[in-house]
């Protein structure tokens, strides 16, 4: 991806994209990758936000996993529009795909409904924040 397309509606887009996948991953029976895939879905959120709020942050900065949550909160939560409820968010689901990506532990189907409810309930705040209705593709 060439840096023209790193836009706040490419962002959403794939957010809202990674949220559909995850949402059919759960209902197939593959919670471990709905829980994945709603994390993108938040971290591509986050990215789509900082780049509509013209926070005063680097590329490279929100390409890592930690830089961007690290920008999301000081930029869209402390200092910004965000309640610590979203901004808490991000990180709590984080965590939750870090635990079943990599220490080999399962996910139940139920805590995974709610990471995917998680993520739709984030995707929706930044939507409704930060993209004008011709931006969001609507997934």
């Amino acid at each position: 991806m060439s840096n023209n397309q790193f836009t706040p509606q490419t962002m959403m887009e794939k957010a809202e994209r990674a949220c559909s996948a995850s949402r059919l991953l759960l209902e197939n029976g593959y919670p471990d990758d709905a829980a994945n895939r709603a994390y993108y879905a938040m971290f591509n959120a986050a990215r789509a936000a900082l780049l509509a709020s013209e926070a005063p942050v680097k590329l490279d900065e929100i390409k890592t996993h930690s830089g961007l949550i690290g920008a999301f909160s000081k930029h869209l939560v402390k200092d910004g529009p965000l309640s610590k409820e979203t901004g808490r968010l991000l990180g709590q689901i984080k965590d939750v795909r870090l635990s079943v990506d990599y220490d080999g532990t399962f996910i139940e189907p139920e805590d995974a409904r709610t990471v995917v409810e998680q993520a739709e309930t984030f995707i929706a705040a930044i939507r409704k924040q930060f993209m004008s209705d011709d931006e969001s593709p609507g997934y």
